[in-house]
């Protein structure tokens, strides 16, 4: 049982209220709920490959209910003034940074993240939801004020005042990898800007997406201004959705984004929906600088995030000297279980090894050369670099999600960027020279949504803006560009006499 009273004491009675036996309970009108069917579903531990923790199985009843009730909630809440939401989402803040030793625990538990990166997660997600308060207070405190005699043939008889105003419901559906930092980076903007919030976690993940709930809940927001509805997505995921409650939806994730964005119909969508992030390595690149980035970038978190790098694409010139630079660091990574805080823990799923070995027995029969030895122990995946991959291959293509790594050689800088812009994904690239000339051009030319110089591709900080392209996703995120996506513009016109007199 997740012992959440070993460092909060003082709220052991109120996080008693989230459990039903051994079974985690939903949200909804700022309580804890029971599921009317009486189901639920299990969620297991990567690491020991058994059940972990359980959460509520809820019904599209309760879907309706929850989306009734954030409706009524969201009337009231955009009259609220925008320094009261601010500083309720300061006190949020500070009660998730409270909790976050045990929430970090359910982390390492539900997804198996190193235990120092699962309190950096939670810490982070704190300091999100605060800059979020004050950046929302800036963006929403603004307004317009437009002149009609601007545009020709206008007199000066109309005065426009525009505002920003929230959608509504906004239906938040954060990813495994990060639960509670992509959570809180879609609750946080929809809050600010005077929407409700409906969370749908993922099942991975989903105990201490629960948790960061909680925080909210002891914050004191309003009744069904927040609500948590956890259970299989084959039977409430369509129908989340799609409901017509919805107002807006902001995804992170994989394939499933695609399907709903082809179904969500006339809403507002922000979706981030994975990459092949590429690494282009030039003739005069500092070696040690890239293979240092190239570990860290590929094999961090065992490579479970969409901004990892994914494939690397080095000048033949240089390419046996980038490669013993980066195979003596992948040497020194540590593997074994999340509590030993492991650079390499076991992958979220045992179909998600799977998918992985195929990519790289697809890559060994078709001749790449390893690295490192292929090693599987359960969902535990040892790091592997392949290097000489070929187009052919799937792995030069497929995005693994794992601590698999394709080195392809190249003969040219356009060789390079073309293999960047011919996937389907387009998230984000970088790029390794000396040159910063060349560094701009080819950054230029790399279709994707944000380019790396001499860094590995990241999401942060959080208001640096955030983008995919092609099928790495639609809209921008980032706190900024989130508060203005939740919003949309209100314009008042005012209409002034035609003046009776002449300027003589």
């Amino acid at each position: 049982m997740f012992a959440f009273a070993s460092c909060c004491s003082n709220n052991v009675v109120q996080v008693k209220e989230i459990i039903d036996g051994d079974v985690y309970k939903y949200y909804s009108e700022g309580e804890w709920k029971t599921s009317s069917s009486g189901k639920s579903v299990s969620i297991v531990n990567p690491t020991t490959r058994k059940t972990q923790y359980k959460v509520q199985a809820c019904t599209q009843e309760e879907v309706n209910k929850v989306m009734e009730t954030a409706k009524f909630a969201q009337k009231t809440w955009a009259k609220t003034p925008l320094w009261k939401r601010a500083e309720l989402l300061h006190k949020a803040a500070a009660i998730l940074k409270e909790h976050k030793a045990p929430i970090a625990e359910c982390l390492v538990k539900e997804i198996a993240k190193p235990a120092k990166d699962a309190v950096t997660e939670v810490v982070r997600s704190g300091d999100l939801v605060s800059y979020c308060a004050e950046e929302g207070v800036r963006i929403l405190g603004e307004g317009k004020y437009l002149m009609p005699d601007s545009f020709p043939g206008n007199e000066r008889t109309k005065y426009c005042l525009t505002s920003k105003i929230p959608l509504g419901v906004v239906l938040a559906i954060p990813p495994f990898n990060y639960p509670v930092n992509l959570a809180v980076s879609k609750i946080a903007p929809a809050l600010i800007a005077g929407n409700s919030l409906v969370l749908k976690p993922p099942t991975q993940g989903a105990v201490a997406a629960l948790h960061m709930v909680h925080c909210f809940h002891l914050a004191g927001f309003p009744k069904g201004l927040i609500s948590c509805i956890t259970g299989k997505g084959s039977e409430i995921g369509d129908f989340l959705t799609m409901h017509p409650g919805v107002n807006c939806i902001s995804f992170t994730g994989g394939d499933t984004g695609i399907s709903i964005s082809k179904k969500a119909g006339m809403v507002p969508l922000q979706m981030e929906l994975g990459g092949k992030d590429a690494c282009l390595i030039l003739e005069d690149a500092d070696l040690d600088l890239a293979a240092a980035n190239i570990v860290k970038g590929g094999f961090s978190y065992s490579g479970q995030r969409c901004t990892a790098v994914k494939v690397v694409l080095v000048m033949e010139s240089v390419a046996d000297a980038l490669v013993e630079k980066v195979k003596a660091k992948v040497a020194k990574l540590t593997v074994g279980p999340p509590e030993d805080d492991s650079d390499i823990t076991p992958v979220v799923s045992e179909s998600s090894a799977n998918f992985i070995e195929g990519l790289v027995l697809d890559a060994k029969q078709k001749g790449a050369t390893f690295c490192q030895e292929y090693k599987r122990e359960g969902n535990l995946i040892w790091p592997l670099m392949l290097d000489h991959v070929q187009p052919e291959m799937r792995i030069a293509w497929e995005e693994p999600f794992g601590p698999v790594l394709p080195v392809i050689r190249i003969n040219s800088i356009e060789e390079g960027i073309h293999h960047c812009n011919a996937s389907n994904f387009g998230l984000q690239g970088c790029v390794f020279t000396k040159d910063i000339n060349k560094a701009m051009v080819i950054s230029d030319a790399m279709e994707t949504g944000t380019v790396q110089i001499n860094s590995a591709p990241a999401r942060g900080p959080d208001h640096f803006p955030f983008q995919g392209l092609r099928d790495s996703g639609i809209g921008s995120q980032g706190v900024t560009n989130s508060i203005i996506m939740m919003t949309k513009v209100k314009s008042i016109v005012i209409n002034l006499p035609t003046p009776s007199y002449s300027m003589g």
